[in-house]
């Protein structure tokens, strides 16, 4: 498990390298203004991925199900049952994606995101919002691969792949806005990335796995309704996503100038990254969990919700702390000297939120729904996307992205808390337990490098990139001497 997981995160790893250069890579070259019109293209378009229904995340299951039951016939009938239903439902969005096209025209390029806006730009910021809908539907089908690699707990290999699409997305953009700053070349290299990383998967299946049928042969309609029937909750967490991570940008759009939802983004960037990180940890969750469900060990299931729910605590922490204390003034070494009073104060909101929103997220909840009981998690989510969204609409005319970030932080917070005991309940593992074994040593253990970080700031100020570094460096070996002999001491 832990091979598999620690590819995952050196992975992630590379993502955050990508991230640290794209960023002010893109920002310096379209501006704060054209980057919001991007951010608001992703999070609109980020709309259509709903219409998947969670197909992705139920072939996963269905998939791991037949797999570790050494039955390769019944396996490729859910591939293919998977991927007649994807590809139906990824013209559904190209459809409803032609309708939002004209809704992004009319409300926010006529609106406020676009009154700066020259008619050139509009123009081009029309073609990409197009081409990232061609995008997002054909990827519902073009990911589907990923499933089969999960069910066969080859995230060794899958990982090769996604970083090798990655290196390939940031040397295209790197390249093509450096000869045209402009938005459709970032659609552009979203397609083009994903046609390579399909091509890739395809390949290495027929090679890898010759038993699997990736095709419409084999199509089953009698699993039509017990795989729509796990997506069903599966959509509701994908829509609860939505409302709580992506939203915040057509908020912000529709009642603020561009530039806004720029300055927002920058506070939320290391959230996506961080969050993904844990995610990497539930994509092996969840599919060990279906496996030891099947099997009767209970004992074990337990064992990894508490000993992984731990180290992802860790995880969280480490980087926590050091946002809490000095996330403004890296991004204002990192992006620029004004992002670090006008995004800082969004980023240290959303990271305390965070501490209580992303173990929970990368241990219970695919937990649950590899034991195949999604229903709680996703209306839990769900609900927390609803309240996220009504605070950003209260909030945002008064408080601006701050208020926007209350509203996402506060609804964090309560689902975490709503999960973990149910979690704990299905498991039969006591609250108590969980937070003795799990919380209780982690954060007495976070007081130390909390206070060492506090310190460096108040006696040395660092500001600079460098100087910024050196200290996270060192407050992660403060952390890591005292996980070594206090947080950790003693466990098996």
């Amino acid at each position: 498990m832990f091979k598999s997981i620690g590819s995952t995160w050196l992975l992630n790893v590379l993502q955050i390298l990508v991230l640290m250069k794209l960023t002010p890579y893109v920002v310096g070259n379209l501006g704060t203004d054209l980057n919001g019109v991007w951010v608001t293209i992703v999070s609109m378009t980020g709309i259509l991925s709903l219409f998947i229904l969670g197909v992705p995340m139920a072939s996963v299951r269905f998939i791991t199900e037949h797999v570790a039951r050494k039955d390769a016939p019944a396996a490729n009938r859910a591939i293919a049952t998977c991927l007649g239903i994807a590809l139906f439902l990824g013209a559904c969005a190209l459809v409803i994606g032609s309708a939002l096209w004209f809704a992004f025209d009319a409300r926010y390029l006529h609106g406020a995101l676009g009154e700066h806006l020259s008619d050139a730009t509009i123009a081009d910021a029309r073609l990409a919002f197009a081409l990232v809908v061609v995008q997002v539907s054909l990827g519902f089908a073009m990911r589907l691969p990923y499933a089969i690699f999960d069910a066969h707990d080859d995230f060794v290999l899958r990982n090769w792949i996604m970083a090798s699409e990655l290196v390939l997305r940031l040397t295209t953009t790197l390249a093509l806005l450096a000869w045209r700053a402009e938005l459709v070349m970032l659609a552009w290299v979203q397609l083009t990335s994903m046609v390579f990383e399909f091509a890739v998967l395809w390949l290495v299946i027929r090679k890898r796995y010759p038993e699997v049928r990736f095709a419409l042969a084999g199509f089953d309609r009698t699993l039509v309704k017990r795989i729509l029937g796990f997506s069903l909750f599966a959509m509701l967490l994908n829509v609860g996503t939505l409302l709580a991570f992506r939203a915040d940008a057509l908020v912000i759009g529709a009642y603020l100038p561009a530039e806004e939802a720029t300055f927002f983004d920058m506070g939320n960037k290391f959230f996506d990254p961080l969050t993904q990180f844990l995610i990497s940890v539930g994509a092996v969750v969840m599919p060990m969990a279906t496996r030891l469900r099947t099997t009767g060990n209970h004992a074990e299931l337990r064992d990894v919700f508490l000993k992984w729910s731990k180290v992802c605590v860790s995880l969280v922490l480490v980087v926590g702390v050091y946002l809490l204390v000095l996330g403004p003034a890296f991004l204002g070494a990192w992006v620029g000297p004004e992002f670090a009073e006008r995004s800082g104060p969004v980023l240290q909101l959303l990271m305390l939120s965070f501490l209580f929103y992303l173990p929970v997220r990368g241990v219970s909840l695919p937990l649950l729904l590899g034991l195949g009981k999604p229903a709680f998690p996703a209306l839990a989510l769900l609900a927390m996307g609803v309240i996220n969204l009504a605070l950003s609409l209260v909030l945002v005319s008064s408080q601006g992205i701050l208020g926007v970030a209350f509203g996402t932080a506060l609804p964090n917070v309560f689902f975490a808390a709503a999960v973990l005991v149910h979690a704990c309940r299905e498991l039969d593992v006591p609250v108590r337990q969980w937070l003795g074994y799990v919380a209780s040593r982690a954060a007495l253990g976070a007081l130390a490098p909390f206070a060492f970080l506090a310190l460096v700031r108040w006696a040395l100020a660092p500001h600079g990139f460098v100087a910024l570094i050196a200290s996270g460096v060192a407050m992660v070996l403060v952390f890591a001497c005292v996980w070594v002999f206090f947080v950790y001491r003693g466990d098996p």
